[in-house]
């Protein structure tokens, strides 16, 4: 359907049932976002697998705790920082305590909840495969993108990451 047939892209269509199909440049928006969810995660296990014996996942969560206040997370919020739903860090966090790297503990004060907290161990995992991931970024992302594009990038990306923001 064309463009000029139907209602700006801009303008809710309540009980009409048809769809707020994008034009040109929001289709190419979607696009480079589409594919840039598909091509970094590849990319960044790749990098993290061959160098670190990590996937990207894992690093995530070793990095966000390594970051957290005395290394520790409520499980609920790591998986939130870590972009994994609670199933699926409660296994990563299961390996990563097989390996000595995190332990697990409950809340004092409410015992349905768990924290995970970083060893020294994992720690020192962390701070060894960062030098390599934060190379890699600067590859993939940051030195492709002038000073101006990467401000721009943050405000795009605090907009559509706003509901994370939010719930942490």
């Amino acid at each position: 359907m064309e463009h000029t047939e139907r209602q700006d892209a801009g303008t809710a269509r309540s009980g009409t049932g048809e769809p707020r199909w994008l034009d040109p440049e929001e289709l190419e928006a979607w696009v480079q976002v589409a594919m840039l969810m598909m091509h970094l995660p590849g990319e960044l296990d790749a990098q993290l697998l061959r160098d670190s014996h990590l996937t990207h996942f894992e690093y995530e969560v070793l990095s966000r705790l390594s970051e957290a206040q005395d290394r520790s997370l409520r499980m609920s919020t790591l998986a939130t920082l870590a972009g994994g739903s609670l199933s699926r860090l409660s296994h990563v966090v299961k390996r990563l305590q097989d390996r000595g790297w995190v332990e697990r503990h409950p809340c004092p004060e409410d015992r349905r909840v768990t924290f995970a907290r970083l060893t020294d161990a994992g720690h020192d995992v962390v701070v060894q495969a960062a030098p390599g991931y934060v190379e890699n970024v600067r590859r993939l992302v940051v030195d492709k993108l002038t000073r101006t594009q990467l401000g721009e990038l943050i405000r795009i990306g605090r907009r559509l990451n706003d509901t994370v923001e939010r719930i942490v």
